[in-house]
């Protein structure tokens, strides 16, 4: 098991270099968060013309998650978040990540080896939050700061939330390549010969067990 850690956004470069696989984590300060693909794909339009974003993103920790949300009286409240599958954006992560500097990204599920190698670049890891932790995620809400993109639907709006104690989250990407993710894969498909060579005795045994 790694260490702990509480980072306050906006954090610096050598905090992020220290984080270890495995590590638990801890935020407190202001992050970015929204759960739509086609959010990821405005702001890459903004990229291309030019276009400010309504919020900056330089050096921040940029989340994909999703969450329940109300309106009254011009007053936007988020009453509860939750992660949501990051692998979907895996097309458009390198560019945000290199062109914000990017310091933390996460959700559920982790990003690609392209990804990873935009992270390494720039000082940036993937935090893998916990899913159906809506409750225990939820509690570290202090206040909305700010809501960008009203004409999208709610949960695909750029949300800034001032957050204290959000997590425990797991640095699943470090910010020097290294990836929970690609380790597991190589296990898995380092263990699938043995795996399938059990299946196919078993089957065979059962199978002389009918003939008998």
């Amino acid at each position: 098991m790694g260490e702990t850690h509480t980072l306050t956004f906006p954090v610096e470069e050598a905090d992020i270099r220290k984080l270890a696989l495995g590590d638990m984590v801890y935020l407190d300060g202001e992050i970015v968060m929204t759960a739509g693909l086609p959010t990821h794909q405005r702001i890459m339009q903004c990229l291309e013309t030019g276009e400010a974003l309504p919020t900056d993103l330089g050096h921040a920790g940029f989340f994909h998650l999703g969450s329940y949300n109300t309106e009254a009286d011009g007053a936007f409240d988020v009453l509860y978040l939750n992660p949501t599958t990051s692998t979907r954006f895996n097309p458009y992560m390198p560019t945000l990540i290199r062109a914000f500097g990017l310091r933390a990204v996460g959700g559920k599920g982790g990003l690609d080896r392209a990804c990873a190698e935009a992270m390494k670049e720039v000082g940036c890891v993937y935090l893998s939050f916990l899913g159906g932790g809506c409750t225990l995620l939820s509690e570290a809400i202090r206040e909305v700061v700010s809501v960008s993109w009203n004409d999208m639907i709610s949960h695909y709006r750029i949300v800034k939330l001032r957050v204290e104690q959000l997590g425990p989250l797991t640095v699943a990407i470090d910010a020097h390549g290294n990836s929970l993710y690609d380790t597991l894969q190589d296990e898995a498909e380092k263990a699938m010969p043995a795996i399938l060579d059990g299946l196919r005795v078993a089957r065979a045994a059962a199978a002389g067990g009918d003939r008998s």
